[in-house]
């Protein structure tokens, strides 16, 4: 990239992000209905809403006109404190508490729902509002199986509402520079992508503290179980759901989705060509079903062309924290660090090699794609940069009928990905996929 190429993408980036957060004001008056309070509900007042979802709704309601009038949640304990939570941070406003969706979808008072449920509920959740006619912002992962995955897209598609899904980096700015970067074929063509997303911390996913609060008698464990079968109550399994399967996958329903969906994002590939993973309880002996370590190989390219494309190697452990979050692209020329917002010549080709086999170098020259909003592996981060410009595109979305950053397809390509790498963990087989069944493929039949 020449000097003037890179200032001028560099300039050019920060122009469209920046009007990218700004909403015009002649815009928003010309729609119809504009004037219009958006009534929202939370289904789910667990962790994730109340740390995340609801400020970073918050930090935008005033202007966008949006507003909470209810929560529904089936455990009275979390319901009712919900709904004061939710009361206290808009100054005192009413919101009522609502024992389950089928009474929350009997009002006449929601437009549009926030859903942070347990991972295996967010698809049936999504299905239900879309089905009652309401917009939704719909929590990572979309869906861990294909069943799921695909009668939420068919749902979004068929109803025409506006649905947004959690994985905010798709709203977030240096995210977006980076995809106009790799987009504008400056970066050259992706020979491999590092990730990692590692803590040290045994208590993550856990709750001690709460889950001998959970009594049976005081939820709805039926419909908590949804679409899955029937089995004895346990309130770890309500509680603590990322540390067993089926209701949650546990890194790869939590961490995986937000990484592997930026490459598909920064590719247009909709799925990987196959999946290999290995791991499994190495430290945290505690009852949990799900691995505390995995290593997984994603391969990506064209496919009818197996002679082109790179490796994704995704590598997780919640044992030693060493390495943190991290996202590195390469190409030919050099590296993408996605931590930093850094590009280099890291690795790139050099006039040394180069010259032994009459080929020109290839060293893509060093500069910022500009700030970073850092990503933490801390739990619960609060109204995060990501999560707020995620929210604020999907209220823009609910008033212009827009498709999200996040839409529906780009959740369902995330659910593939996530799906294949589910059954290579379970059957430990080289996974793939048929594009006509729609369904994973483990050891030559379909699985999940």
């Amino acid at each position: 990239m020449s000097e003037t190429t890179r200032r001028g993408f560099i300039k050019q980036a920060g122009i469209v992000a920046a009007a990218a957060t700004v909403w015009d004001a002649k815009s928003y008056a010309a729609i119809v209905g504009a004037n219009d309070r958006v009534r929202t509900a939370v289904i789910g007042a667990g962790d994730r809403m109340r740390s995340a979802l609801i400020p970073s709704f918050l930090q935008h309601s005033k202007e966008m006109n949006f507003e909470f009038v209810a929560v529904s949640d089936i455990w009275n304990k979390r319901r009712d404190e919900g709904a004061a939570f939710v009361s206290k941070k808009m100054g005192g406003g009413k919101v009522d508490a609502v024992r389950n969706n089928d009474e929350l979808y009997a009002r006449k008072d929601v437009d549009a729902v926030l859903i942070a449920t347990a991972d295996f509920q967010h698809a049936m959740h999504g299905v239900e509002a879309v089905n009652h006619g309401r917009d939704a912002y719909v929590e990572k992962p979309m869906a861990h199986t294909m069943g799921d995955a695909r009668a939420i897209r068919d749902a979004v598609h068929k109803s025409g509402k506006i649905v947004q899904i959690g994985t905010q980096r798709r709203s977030t700015p240096s995210y977006q520079r980076a995809f106009d970067y790799i987009r504008s074929g400056e970066f050259g063509d992706i020979v491999n992508v590092e990730m990692t997303w590692n803590v040290n911390q045994p208590g993550r996913w856990r709750r001690p503290d709460v889950v001998p609060l959970l009594k049976e008698a005081d939820t709805d464990w039926k419909r908590y179980l949804g679409n899955h079968p029937y089995q004895p109550f346990d309130a770890r399994k309500y509680l603590e759901f990322r540390l067993f399967w089926p209701f949650s996958s546990g890194i790869p329903d939590q961490w995986l989705v937000h990484q592997i969906d930026t490459v598909h994002w920064f590719t247009g590939y909709p799925r990987p060509r196959s999946v290999v993973a290995n791991g499994g309880i190495y430290a945290w002996h505690d009852g949990r079903s799900n691995w505390d370590t995995l290593t997984a190989v994603f391969d990506y390219g064209p496919l009818d062309d197996m002679s082109k494309g790179f490796q994704v190697i995704y590598s997780s452990r919640q044992t030693n924290e060493a390495g943190g979050v991290k996202e590195i692209y390469r190409s030919v020329g050099g590296s993408l660090d996605m931590d930093k917002q850094i590009v280099t010549n890291e690795g790139g080709l050099t006039a040394k090699y180069a010259a032994e086999m009459k080929m020109q170098p290839r060293q893509l020259k060093t500069f910022s794609l500009g700030d970073v909003e850092k990503v933490s592996n801390d739990a619960n981060t609060g109204a995060d940069p990501q999560t707020s410009a995620n929210m604020r595109n999907w209220m823009e979305c609910v008033r212009n009928r827009k498709t999200p950053n996040a839409s529906v397809d780009a959740g369902y390509s995330h659910s593939v990905a996530l799906c294949m790498c589910i059954a290579a963990m379970q059957t430990g087989a080289k996974v793939t996929f048929d594009d006509k069944a729609q369904q994973v493929v483990a050891g030559g039949k379909l699985v999940g």
